[in-house]
């Protein structure tokens, strides 16, 4: 079992999390702004579908990035070195949260709920939350929205509208990771897309430690707008 949680309340140590459904920690809460602020300095995070109560989670392992660590194949260099691509930070959160919400597939659902959406705007504009957009020909390609406290950026969703848009994304994240303060980038949870491009598998406990020593302060830090194009090294 887990523990239901009224709202405003401490969350319980992440390692008390179910084994299954790895990373369970608990249900209840609330989705304001210091409780998402105090649960991300903590590494949990909210995930739940309509009609369900929120659940908090703390995966373990954890599938994380380094910088240095991303991964870029020949085909991705040659889209990033030939397309016409420009990259812009924080221009359209909005509808960063809504590309990303749109299902996946005819008829599929979406984590990103109303309650969710509504919190994770207030994070913007608070300065917590932020997003990097990609767009290719002028057109909207694909980009990446997420939380950023200290040195760690909490990634949420990536979407694609068209081929490599989301790795183009991640790529430039990384690229743009030593100007934007970001020393590790937390993916949750693995799948096959993110291993093969260079995120690998972190104990809970030591993820714990990364955020103790890269989260000094939880102070917004605003991004530069941009936008960029793709420079390498």
């Amino acid at each position: 079992m887990i523990p239901w949680l009224p709202a405003g309340s401490d969350f319980p140590p992440p390692e008390h999390a179910l084994d299954d459904p790895n990373g369970l920690l608990a249900a209840g809460n609330d989705l304001s702004a210091a409780t998402l602020v105090r649960a991300y300095r903590l590494g949990i995070f909210p995930w739940y579908e309509a009609g369900q109560p929120i659940l908090w989670w703390s995966p373990n392992p954890r599938c994380v990035f380094r910088p240095g660590d991303f991964h870029i194949s020949r085909r991705l260099l040659r889209h990033l070195r030939g397309a016409d691509l420009s990259f812009h930070l924080d221009d359209d959160f909005a509808g960063t949260l809504d590309a990303c919400a749109a299902p996946r597939e005819p008829g599929g659902g979406t984590w990103i709920t109303t309650a969710m959406r509504t919190a994770y705007l207030r994070l913007h504009a608070l300065g917590h939350a932020h997003c990097l957009t990609v767009r290719q020909d002028g057109e909207l390609a694909g980009g990446i929205y997420g939380v950023q406290l200290g040195g760690v950026f909490f990634g949420e969703s990536m979407f694609s509208t068209r081929t490599n848009g989301s790795k183009s994304a991640l790529a430039m994240l990384w690229a743009l990771a030593p100007r934007l303060g970001i020393r590790l980038l937390d993916a949750q949870v693995e799948n096959p897309h993110l291993m093969r491009l260079g995120a690998y598998l972190m104990p809970r406990a030591d993820f714990q430690r990364e955020l103790d020593r890269l989260i000094v302060e939880t102070s917004p830090r605003p991004w530069p707008k941009g936008p960029f194009r793709w420079q390498e090294g």
